[in-house]
């Protein structure tokens, strides 16, 4: 797991804003919810994809240096 998967604390503010401009009745801080929200998801995301693409890249390694074994 690398800093990206692990941090929700984006997603958790954006839930906390979302409800505040639900009980304010207040459609800005509704909004910046609903982006603080999508942004700790892309964060997540963008931390799934790395964290593929290094295990494939070890694991490519780890075949490579089998092939190489007499």
């Amino acid at each position: 797991m690398n800093e990206d998967q692990v941090r929700v604390g984006e997603k958790v503010k954006g839930k906390i804003n979302e409800g505040v401009g639900k009980v304010t009745d207040d459609p800005a801080q509704e909004a910046k919810g609903d982006a603080q929200q999508i942004a700790g998801e892309a964060r997540k995301q963008v931390g799934n994809a790395e964290e593929d693409a290094k295990d494939a890249a070890n694991e490519a390694v780890d075949r490579d240096r089998g092939s190489d074994a007499p």
